[in-house]
């Protein structure tokens, strides 16, 4: 039988990151063979894997990142079971980590098939998966590219965002950020009017006429009046529309053009555990 030294174990477990007794009986498992021993933690994570295949992961961590030159960034959210976990500082780690990684991808497919120290993305969700004891799973992946990318993560990694400016200009990061965090707290369905899809569209219109009906309006006037409570969703629900939050006497887009007249936001991302 060969001998498993705490040096080995530890070996091990910084490869894998799995729990040092796991490590252990691992190796011994494995007689030595730190191969073997690696794809036995991985086989047992995929036997956990589908032991929890139908358990719901909404706890987890959002992350937002943005490359050196400020012109692509991506929202991820790395989910898994309970709170406990999804606040643990090695979790937010590894969240990080792959969001970073996640920067050099154009989809989630790509970036699940991508390495990550020496095995894909989405096997090591499966060992970790092992190694945790709860189902994770990457359920977001949104990228965002423009002239000047700005990011917000929410306290407690609940809610990512990240919003594309038309230019680069001084003072671009901190109203960025700032609409970052409205996007976070305001929860727009779209941009501005024209991302809104006929189907909201038409469905906000039917809900104002009936409310109107029960109301007692007369049909004549419906459409008329359903065109102004339309324009009230608008609003309330795309970003560009929406009232400031640090300033209600202002529109979000009012704000960005404080800063340059000809400036515009012209995306968004946003992602949020639940």
């Amino acid at each position: 039988m060969a001998t498993i030294t705490a040096a080995d174990v530890n070996k091990l477990r910084t490869i894998t990151g799995a729990g040092m007794m796991d490590c252990k009986k691992a190796l011994v498992e494995a007689e030595g063979d730190f191969d073997l021993a690696i794809e036995n933690l991985r086989k047992k994570g995929q036997k956990v894997a589908a032991n929890r295949s139908d358990r719901e992961s909404t706890e987890g961590a959002a992350i937002a990142v943005v490359n050196a030159d400020k012109t692509a960034g991506v929202v991820i959210t790395l989910n898994c079971e309970t709170d406990f976990v999804g606040m643990n500082e090695n979790f937010v780690k590894m969240a990080t980590e792959m969001a970073n990684l996640a920067l050099n991808f154009n989809t989630k497919e790509e970036f699940l098939a991508a390495d990550f120290n020496g095995i894909t993305v989405a096997d090591k969700l499966i060992e970790q998966t092992g190694v945790i004891g709860e189902k994770l799973e990457i359920r977001t992946f949104e990228k965002l590219e423009g002239a000047f990318i700005g990011s917000y993560i929410h306290s407690g990694n609940k809610i990512a965002t990240l919003v594309s400016l038309s230019a680069n200009v001084e003072g671009a990061e901190e109203v960025s950020r700032n609409v970052s965090m409205q996007a976070a707290a305001m929860a727009p369905i779209a941009l501005n009017e024209e991302g809104v899809n006929a189907e909201t569209i038409a469905k906000e219109i039917e809900i104002a006429k009936d409310i109107l009906r029960q109301e007692g309006k007369a049909e004549a006037m419906l459409d008329n009046i359903a065109k102004g409570k339309l324009a009230r969703f608008f609003k309330d629900n795309t970003l560009v529309n929406q009232d400031y939050i640090k300033d209600n006497k202002m529109s979000v887009a009012a704000y960005v053009k404080s800063l340059d007249k000809d400036l515009i936001v012209t995306g968004f991302k946003r992602a949020a555990l639940g």
